[in-house]
């Protein structure tokens, strides 16, 4: 059951892949199928019902486009 839910800013999103090397759930990737206006591939989460909330990938973003939402016991259910 997700304990978190993340939002990625796709548009600003360098595909640094620095959010994918500290997700302790490996939910992230670089979605090579969906390049930005910028010419760069985002991350993007392949199961959010894993996330645990953590937000290590938010904390390691250097351009700030990781938004980690901790979801509280009613959230969790739906």
């Amino acid at each position: 059951m997700a304990k978190g839910r993340i939002d990625i800013d796709k548009e600003q999103c360098k595909g640094c892949s620095n959010c994918i090397s500290v997700c302790p759930t490996k939910i992230l990737y670089l979605d090579k199928e969906n390049m930005n206006s910028w010419g760069y591939y985002p991350a993007a989460v392949t199961e959010m019902e894993k996330c645990i909330g953590c937000a290590n990938c938010a904390m390691m973003c250097p351009d700030l486009c990781i938004t980690v939402e901790r979801l509280d016991k009613k959230e969790e259910n739906k």
